[in-house]
């Protein structure tokens, strides 16, 4: 057989996974999910209001410096490429974010509590920049508001709990009934959920990273990890649009 499948068989395959991917990503929140949302909720409810508002402000404008600051150095949309020669460039977009990601995670993890804070805009950025990458390699103009915004929702997939994740995908799903009614500025997007959601997905995950002598490799590993997961999301997310699915 050739490397390259042929169109009908490439397609076929790429439906067969993301079926796949829709039944294990939909699904009810389990006990232990449920749980950890509570024990999150309660922490979160014995934090001061201010404080939840500095940091909601704080992550809106990282996301929004880096959605309206790298559109500027994004490449074309791809144009009159199949879905095997676009998907082709964007997993070597994913494995180089994903070793950019583990580096910056290693170097930051490596330098204690300081330089670990330090990872949360810089993995932010690196995360950002590679769905600007991966948008344009499905041909999709990410100058354009409403993809900038379907990025942001690709992101709060991979980034939240269950019961987030199955009303992010229903609306992902459902993507062309919504844009007639997307938000009129990206201010109107539900920041405070946002930066719940992320700040409690990450929590767990990178808190060990601040832990002197393991930091760097529990830096290194998480960020690895968490890249390849968006960029696996953002795959089949693309896909949705790409055979114009219909629920």
């Amino acid at each position: 057989m050739s490397q390259s499948l042929s169109k009908s068989m490439y397609d076929d395959i790429a439906t067969a996974e993301l079926n796949a991917w829709l039944v294990k990503t939909r699904k009810k929140p389990g006990f232990i999910n449920k749980l950890t949302k509570s024990t999150q909720e309660g922490i979160n409810s014995m934090i001061p209001e201010k404080v939840h508002q500095v940091i909601t402000y704080a992550i809106e404008k990282m996301v929004k410096g880096v959605l309206f600051g790298t559109k500027y150095i994004t490449p074309s949309p791809l144009i009159g490429s199949s879905l095997e020669q676009r998907e082709i460039k964007v997993k070597k977009i994913i494995k180089i974010y994903q070793n950019t990601a583990s580096a910056e995670g290693a170097i930051t993890g490596a330098g204690g509590i300081l330089l670990g804070l330090a990872d949360f805009p810089a993995f932010l950025t690196i995360k950002m920049k590679m769905l600007f990458e991966i948008a344009a390699a499905y041909g999709y103009d990410v100058k354009k508001f409403e993809e900038r915004l379907y990025l942001l929702y690709i992101f709060k997939l991979t980034f939240s709990s269950q019961e987030t994740r199955n009303q992010t995908l229903s609306l992902l799903e459902n993507w062309n009934d919504y844009i007639a009614k997307l938000p009129a500025d990206v201010s109107d997007f539900d920041w405070r959920d946002f930066q719940l959601q992320y700040r409690d997905y990450l929590d767990l995950v990178k808190l060990a990273q601040l832990i002197p002598i393991i930091g760097a490799g529990v830096g290194a590993v998480a960020n690895y990890q968490l890249a390849n997961k968006l960029g696996q999301n953002a795959i089949q997310c693309y896909r949705l649009r790409y055979f114009d699915w219909e629920i």
